[in-house]
């Protein structure tokens, strides 16, 4: 990332940070915590490779894995080299953990579970990034459950207040019992509290998190990226590359790391934007469950769910 875009990224990180207005706010009772769901794909996401569900809740994260899935480790114990015989290579392709849509900051052997947590394991190629903070095919986490045993309010940032788009987002938050507050651009985000940003990019552009998605993966995270003052949306593969691309009409919920690039704290902005109004609303349509589902993002466009990054042949189990 050049130099002066650093400095642009920090100072919006900076402002950000300052303009939090809700780190006190309570958030009352949320979603009963079950046992640990423990998710295992490649690609991704794009290919299941298994699931197991535990009622009990003791131990590391590596612990939890190993009582459903036979695992080979690596580095003296604390790092995944094979799970159920899928491994990874020395050509990038590697297995990472993410605990309830965030990208674990230490090994599995020295994180603990939490009752409620969302345990997904991913095999997949890092050429791009090895770095993805946060991904939204957890939903509903984690805004049920937080991270590290601990729940963060969660505020939606609307370009405009009561708009379609900001109540879909709203309601549907709340159908899982999540209190949610509603908020200006800016309002939310920062390290107490998870925000999620809804409006068309060229309204939310200045925003640390659409700042972070204009340069590509490497700084976001996310394999998609807005060109030509936001009016069509990239589509990037695996390698970063472009793949599609897609003008009027285009959504794309997403989520990264909302205090910028090299900041461990681990609470993410999600993002509900597009390149135009229609965009907008078409995102926040598939603001649900069932189409987030195992997708690291999801562009929506002409009524087709496009995860990314895209593939066109996915691996297959």
């Amino acid at each position: 990332m050049p130099r002066r875009v650093r400095t642009a990224v920090a100072a919006l990180a900076v402002a950000l940070a300052a303009a939090l207005g809700c780190a006190g706010c309570g958030f009352g009772p949320g979603v009963a915590a079950r046992g640990v769901d423990v998710r295992v794909t490649e690609g991704f996401g794009t290919t299941n490779l298994g699931h197991a569900q535990e009622s009990k809740v003791t131990g590391t994260v590596m612990q939890a894995l190993q009582r459903s899935f036979k695992v080979s480790t690596k580095y003296g114990g604390g790092f995944v080299e094979s799970i159920d015989g899928h491994s990874g290579s020395s050509d990038r392709y590697d297995w990472f953990l993410y605990i309830n849509g965030i990208q674990s900051p230490k090994g599995a052997a020295s994180t603990q579970v939490h009752k409620g947590d969302h345990v997904w394991w991913d095999l997949h190629d890092w050429r791009a990034t090895d770095s993805i903070p946060a991904v939204v095919g957890a939903f509903p986490e984690p805004f049920t459950n937080g991270f590290g045993g601990k729940r963060y309010p969660t505020i939606v940032e609307c370009v405009k207040a009561e708009s379609g788009p900001c109540n879909t987002v709203t309601n549907e938050l709340s159908s899982f019992k999540i209190p949610v507050s509603q908020g200006a651009i800016g309002y939310g985000s920062g390290n107490d509290s998870i925000g999620v940003v809804v409006g068309d990019w060229q309204k939310i552009d200045g925003e640390l998190a659409a700042e972070l998605i204009k340069f590509g993966p490497g700084a976001s995270g996310v394999y998609a990226r807005f060109v030509e003052d936001g009016s069509k949306l990239e589509l990037l593969d695996p390698d970063g590359k472009i793949a599609r691309t897609f003008g009027p009409d285009t959504g794309i919920v997403a989520a990264v790391n909302g205090n910028g690039p090299g900041n461990s704290n681990a609470v993410p902005t999600w993002l509900i934007t597009g390149t135009d109004a229609a965009g907008v609303t078409a995102a926040a349509k598939a603001f649900t469950q069932s189409r987030l589902a195992d997708h690291f993002a999801l562009v929506v466009h002409d009524g087709t769910d496009y995860p990314v990054p895209y593939q066109a042949h996915p691996p297959s189990s």
